[in-house]
């Protein structure tokens, strides 16, 4: 029996189109730099004082503030585009960033920034990084 060569390549493209699952218990800090937790999560943090910020993976942003402190961000899902992109923009009306605000990956396409994938914040966690591992 002959199978048309165009079936055996769309059932290629549909295999490599199948979405990946992750294992629920892989640690979604997986591949960001190693930190000890310095005490209890925040819902929100004062964007004023944001000074830059570190997008470690898909999953995982660093805050960087004035006066040293670093607010470690595990969204509740990983987020497509971010650690490629390593970009992302908000639209809030009030002076804090908080949990769950939706950020969106800026994909630059033909030189022009625009919105990617919207993705929900987590908890900010106040951390240090260990060995001075600032990826």
């Amino acid at each position: 029996m002959r199978t048309p060569l165009s079936l055996i390549a769309l059932t290629l493209l549909a295999a490599g189109c199948a979405p990946v699952e992750r294992d629920p218990d892989a640690d979604p800090a997986a591949g960001a730099p190693a930190v000890k937790v310095l005490g209890e999560a925040q819902s929100c943090i004062n964007r004023n004082q944001i000074r830059q910020t570190r997008v470690q993976t898909d999953q995982v942003i660093d805050f960087e503030m004035r006066g040293g402190d670093i607010y470690r961000n595990v969204l509740p899902n990983r987020c497509p585009g971010l650690a490629i992109e390593r970009a992302f923009t908000y639209n809030t009306s009030i002076d804090q960033l908080c949990s769950p605000e939706i950020i969106y990956v800026l994909q630059n396409i033909g030189g022009v920034p625009q919105r990617g994938a919207g993705c929900g914040l987590g908890q900010f966690m106040p951390v240090e990084y260990v060995n001075n591992g600032q990826g």
